[in-house]
């Protein structure tokens, strides 16, 4: 019986390739699922409400204001490939407790440092931040650069003082997301119009690129942050894992250095032995995990990004007075006050800097999450992994206050770079979870054949997009 219990162990975890640093997993049993699909409400808030931003506030709406909303279906195009991504992304965190990019470097151990590099390379440019800033001087006035400095320091306080740090980004995003929900339902009703309602079905019957007006680049990054894009779906792993997803509940969450008590997370995960039980448990992770993506992140980001361009369709589409940049949204404001009420206008300002500063502090997180978690899987193994945040946090914010105090702080031509290089990122790694959840898990739970041929679209998307963005700016900066 020991000999065959042992037999079953070696042909759980022999698909894992190892090294000095990552060894085989640890055999631990599945954990039982939820009841409800409510106890696991969170990540895919997180995801929203971190999401929330450039794409929903600036881009598509932006894009709105110049073109229509011939480009919108372009969103629901990039959220259906998002959702897939995060779910095989998920996948792989629910079987073993570690995140994909450990599970990356299981064949070359530096895959983790290369996407912790083009993370912080697509957010160091505190762009969210400025947003935000930008907007409160619509409400108040003052300098966007000093309001954007303070935002950033407040955002390392507040990351580093909560005792568990998912915890309050979880609840943050929350408020967020019920705040820019009831933006949306008011604005249903008394700001968009009768004849922006009846322009829908042009979403679908006129649908086109508008790469003249726009540029390939800034629609690229708009359908790249349509909902996430770039790290943030890799940080999806860390997320569920804090949640206590399936595996994850093993490994410790991430709390502060001054009000909880850090603890050394192994950078290892653990399997479980594909049992009739385990299976059966399995499968109903796997079913309130998809369910939570798609009812949160997928449902809210869209209806989100659908509202706020019919938004900017009703009030500003047409105009030639418009800025190409985050000026418009004043102008739309203005708007807002002169055909609704001053309430509704202040209102949108309001619930938009909000919104901006939410995502501003999701993004200094999972940036975080993200680095710290490669150092300590593949360099610093010595090292606690909430030690490592806390310090990334205020790297972020330091380098982000430097930024913008060096006069960086045009929004829109910094949410373009992170995009792009978001865009970059998705291509890349949308390979690897092929790689990863065909070779590496067992059969039983491994990804199948629809599911692949998704993410064979994902690389396709991305890659064509990356390559057609670099042609377009090596030829603007050389002249055709």
């Amino acid at each position: 019986m020991t000999r065959q219990h042992d037999d079953v162990t070696t042909s759980v975890t022999s698909r894992f390739p190892t090294n000095s640093r990552l060894p085989a997993p640890e055999i631990r049993p599945l954990p039982e699922a939820p009841t409800s699909t409510w106890r696991i409400i969170g990540p895919g808030v997180i995801a929203a409400g971190v999401g929330l931003a450039s794409g929903e506030f600036i881009l598509f709406p932006y894009i709105a204001s110049q073109v229509g909303l011939v480009f919108v279906w372009a969103a629901l195009i990039g959220l259906a490939t998002q959702y897939f991504l995060n779910m095989e992304i998920e996948r792989y965190t629910l079987a073993t407790g570690e995140t994909a990019l450990t599970g990356f470097s299981r064949f070359w151990r530096h895959w983790g440092l290369v996407f912790a590099v083009l993370t912080l390379l697509a957010n160091l440019w505190p762009g969210w931040a400025t947003s935000s800033a930008t907007l409160v001087t619509y409400l108040w006035g003052g300098s966007v650069t000093w309001i954007s400095v303070g935002m950033l320091v407040a955002i390392g306080l507040i990351l580093t003082l909560a005792p568990v740090v998912y915890v309050a980004l979880e609840r943050a995003e929350m408020v967020k997301v019920a705040a820019v929900l009831v933006l949306l339902v008011v604005g249903a009703v008394v700001a968009i119009t009768a004849d922006a309602w009846a322009d829908v079905p042009t979403i679908v019957t006129q649908a086109s690129i508008p790469i003249d007006p726009l540029g390939l680049a800034f629609l690229m990054g708009a359908l790249a942050f349509a909902g996430a894009g770039g790290g943030q779906n890799l940080v999806q792993s860390n997320w569920i894992r804090d949640k206590g997803f399936g595996m994850g509940k093993y490994v410790p969450r991430i709390k502060s250095p001054v009000t909880g008590k850090p603890e050394a997370a192994p950078s290892t995960g653990f399997i479980f032995e594909p049992t009739d039980e385990h299976m059966a448990r399995w499968r109903a992770w796997w079913r309130f995990a998809n369910r939570e993506q798609l009812f949160t992140f997928v449902l809210i980001t869209f209806i989100s990004i659908l509202f706020t361009s019919l938004l900017a369709y009703s009030t500003v589409y047409g105009r030639d007075d418009l800025p190409n940049n985050i000026g418009f949204l004043e102008i739309e404001g203005q708007v807002l006050k002169d055909t609704v009420g001053a309430w509704f206008g202040t209102l949108f300002w309001l619930i938009g800097a909000l919104a901006l500063f939410a995502a501003a502090l999701g993004i200094v997180d999972y940036t975080a999450r993200l680095v710290a978690d490669v150092l300590k899987t593949a360099y610093v193994k010595q090292a606690k992994e909430s030690t490592l945040y806390f310090g990334i946090v205020w790297v972020l914010v330091l380098v982000g206050c430097g930024i913008v105090l060096s006069g960086f702080a045009q929004p829109l031509i910094l949410l373009v770079i992170s995009a792009c290089v978001g865009g970059l990122m998705m291509f890349i790694y949308s390979g690897l979870l092929i790689l990863l959840n065909r070779k590496v898990l067992p059969g039983p739970i491994r990804i199948r054949a629809g599911r692949t041929a998704v993410l064979g679209w994902s690389v396709a998307l991305f890659g064509i997009l990356s390559v057609l963005t670099i042609i377009e700016q090596v030829r603007k900066l050389f002249g055709d």
